[in-house]
């Protein structure tokens, strides 16, 4: 799919990720209806970009059926929004993990399944689908958030073969640890072990990559970070064995905990 020209639903956007999204799609000339959860941090965004703009809360069901209808027309879905939900499960109420679920996993395939059916009739369009590494392999109290993003990987590449034949091409974009925008930047938290992160800008590319070229899974992460990754989710009990013995890695998950207690 070019981006130029087409119809571009963008969810998520009031992040820093999802902002910088917004400005590289217009850039490229992409008709864009934009989707957050106040009005208040989407109107300005909605006004620089003159796109459409649509207030849902994608954690209420009623809202994700309004959106794709309100939305209807897309020619290539950009699934951005997540919350953050690291921390012990024990520690979360059930309405929380109800809502991290919605927003992090239901959501996307809620919109992927309403808004699909135009693409196969019309024999193109894309869904690309905004995951994490966290969706490649399990770390320490990131439980919830790891299931939704394992979640979001597997729905993808799965969905991605199912509507091969019908020319809509699907995408997983997962993103290491990202500096000066996102859950991870807010955080103020360092890299357990000193690995690097990427920018905002090279998500960006990888989103652009993914749906411009129907990439399956696109992810943009340090090569150290892609290779850690593999090997834990191909052997998780050795994965397991190595974060236990990393006490950054400890310190580091902590701190993104402490951040996000404080903004609940």
């Amino acid at each position: 799919m070019r981006i130029t020209g087409s119809t571009v639903l963008l969810t998520g956007v009031t992040g820093g990720i999802g902002a910088a999204l917004a400005a590289e799609l217009a850039r490229r000339g992409a008709r864009l209806i934009l989707t957050g959860r106040r009005a208040d941090a989407l109107d300005p965004l909605v006004k620089a970009y003159d796109a459409r703009g649509i207030v849902a809360d994608l954690a209420d069901p009623d809202d994700v059926t309004r959106l794709a209808r309100e939305a209807a027309g897309t020619e290539i879905l950009i699934a951005n929004a997540a919350l953050p939900s690291s921390g012990e499960l024990l520690d979360y109420t059930p309405d929380q993990i109800d809502r991290a679920l919605a927003v992090n996993l239901r959501a996307p395939a809620m919109l992927a399944r309403l808004l699909a059916p135009a693409m196969v009739e019309a024999g193109q369009g894309h869904l690309a689908f905004v995951g994490s590494i966290s969706g490649k392999t399990a770390t320490k109290h990131s439980a919830l958030y790891n299931a939704t993003k394992f979640g979001l990987r597997g729905f993808a590449l799965g969905l991605r073969q199912d509507l091969h034949e019908h020319g809509v091409g699907v995408s997983v974009v997962q993103p290491g640890f990202v500096r000066d925008a996102g859950m991870f930047a807010a955080t103020g938290a360092g890299t357990p072990a000193g690995l690097r992160t990427v920018s905002p800008r090279q998500v960006v590319a990888g989103v652009v990559r993914a749906v411009e070229r129907d990439r399956a899974e696109v992810n943009v992460a340090p090569p150290e970070m892609r290779i850690l990754s593999a090997i834990g989710g191909q052997f998780p009990g050795f994965a397991e064995r190595v974060q236990r013995r990393s006490g950054g890695a400890e310190r580091t998950v902590r701190r993104i905990v402490a951040a996000q207690r404080d903004s609940r």
